[in-house]
């Protein structure tokens, strides 16, 4: 199914000409309207005349995150606040917020966008679909939200926490899709299992829509399995616009770029060196069309890979792989870069082991090592001191094979581990306390 099928077919020349277009564009207005970019470009000697190619990208400065800080809250804005229709921001928890403001067109845009996402994974104005993620600054509900009732679904706007009366909503509503991440809709099909109600009083789901944190194909799996649904993903952060970046379709072979309004590419997350297509690296993005708060070339900090082949759906965008991690969450124990989603892959992939666990990293002398902590399915395990040990034993060996160094394996007592309703954190960094 299409949203927009002349958009989302377009032939790839016909593409990358819109895309140099809007590029040359957005090199000019934020040149003019954002004083960042009026000095970064000017140094660089960059102008929108001189991009005579897509390739010419490179010559442009990327943008951090501690740009968007840097000029916290509004100077990062392109229109007067009169022209900003929402302001959204990110949590903060490490310093200042990243601050987004939207126009009236930007906020059309990001409705197209997420829409796009949500039909080509089989979305249709026939679903009641609930919203469990949180509504406030956070730009998740509302972007999809408003992409829901554009298609004309019933939209049930829950929120995240009160896990026992989203469940009476789903069960009451007959609800058929779901919206939350991923570590919150494991929670609540842990808390549904545990309720009198049998999970058939859930049948009428069917989708998974699922974002602001990564699946992998294991935990993918135990949703499927938990839920009897159809478990998708799309990609976006507050900085770009928010959810409906890109997204997957019913094919599930990766994640599709609405590229008429964002340009991606993969970089050397060191040297910052442009890759070729199908290599590995960090992603940066352009917004090609955006008015509020225009970026060129952010760093989102997410590893992963671009594949420019047309899907089978009959999408012409490129599509990315399902980030392998963060360039600025990879650990390196020992001299080894060490991902949270290679860690989870093994775990999931364990029988007795529960979606649920957090990584420990201490400092041991001049040495960094790594505790990996997880829960059983079944408590009474804990009772057998032998089938404890082996499975240690059976978990530690994969780790190695995988990772490459040895890390302790601890098992915990079942629900010490925190449960999530917004974003999972799963590492805990002890290395610089005493």
């Amino acid at each position: 199914m299409f949203f927009q099928k002349d958009i989302e077919t377009m032939p790839r020349k016909q593409l990358e000409e819109l895309q140099l277009e809007r590029l040359k564009w957005t090199v000019d207005y934020c040149a003019r309207n954002v004083p960042f970019y009026t000095k970064k470009l000017g140094e660089a000697g960059i102008t929108g005349d001189k991009i005579k190619s897509l390739s010419d990208i490179q010559y442009i400065p990327p943008t951090t995150k501690a740009d968007l800080r840097d000029n916290y809250p509004f100077g990062m804005f392109a229109q007067p606040m009169k022209n900003i229709v929402r302001i959204h921001a990110s949590s903060g928890t490490t310093g200042k917020p990243t601050v987004v403001g939207y126009t009236k067109k930007d906020l059309e845009v990001w409705s197209d966008c997420m829409a796009r996402l949500l039909v080509a994974v089989g979305t249709t104005c026939e679903d009641i679909v609930q919203i469990s993620f949180g509504y406030g600054m956070f730009t998740g509900a509302l972007g999809l939200h408003y992409a829901l009732e554009k298609i004309g679904c019933a939209v049930v706007p829950n929120s995240s926490g009160n896990t026992e009366k989203a469940l009476m909503y789903m069960r009451d509503f007959g609800t058929t899709a779901l919206v939350a991440t991923p570590t919150y809709a494991l929670y609540m099909c842990e808390t549904a299992k545990e309720l009198e109600y049998p999970m058939s009083d859930y049948s009428r789901l069917r989708l998974g829509l699922f974002g602001s944190e990564g699946t992998t194909p294991e935990m993918r799996e135990q949703l499927e399995k938990g839920w009897n649904i159809f478990a998708t993903d799309n990609y976006g952060m507050s900085e770009l616009q928010g959810p409906g970046v890109s997204g997957e379709c019913e094919e599930r072979d990766g994640l599709h770029f609405c590229e008429d309004y964002f340009l991606p590419e993969i970089v050397n997350p060191e040297t910052l060196e442009t890759l070729d297509a199908g290599e590995t690296g960090e992603l940066l993005v352009t917004t090609l069309t955006k008015e509020g708060i225009p970026l060129l070339r952010y760093r989102t900090r997410d590893i992963t890979r671009l594949n420019y082949d047309v899907c089978k759906c009959g999408r012409t965008s490129v599509r990315m792989d399902k980030v392998k991690g963060r360039s600025d969450d990879m650990l390196k124990i020992r001299g080894v870069n060490v991902f949270p989603s290679q860690i989870e892959s093994v775990l999931l992939s364990i029988d007795k082991i529960g979606p649920h666990y957090q990584l420990v990293v201490r400092r041991e002398g001049f040495t960094d090592t790594l505790e990996v902590q997880f829960e059983l399915t079944d408590s009474s395990m804990l009772e057998k001191f032998s089938e404890i040990e082996k499975l240690q034993k059976n978990v530690q060996h994969r780790l190695q094979t995988v990772l490459g160094i040895q890390c302790k394996v601890s098992v915990v007592e079942p629900k010490t581990i925190e449960r999530f309703v917004g974003k999972a954190k799963r590492i805990i960094d002890l290395r610089n306390t005493k």
